[in-house]
């Protein structure tokens, strides 16, 4: 079982929760974690692209503009 916790332990859990939220927004609570897992892991997936298509648009200046200097 996940965390070293056994089947007694997790429906005491569920117990619990069911209790504190209700057994009607219980739906809604999951439904509302469900979402927020799935917009974390696109915006680490979205996340790494970015930073990778960042790294192609920085262009280093060529010799003449060093010497150029600072516009």
């Amino acid at each position: 079982m996940p965390f070293g916790l056994g089947m007694g332990e997790l429906v005491m859990i569920l117990v619990i929760v069911t209790v504190v939220f209700g057994a009607t927004k219980l739906p809604a609570l999951g439904d509302g974690l469900g979402k927020a897992i799935k917009n974390f892991k696109r915006s680490i997936d979205t996340g790494h692209e970015d930073s990778d298509a960042a790294k192609g648009k920085i262009d280093s200046p060529t010799p003449e503009e060093r010497a150029a200097g600072p516009k």
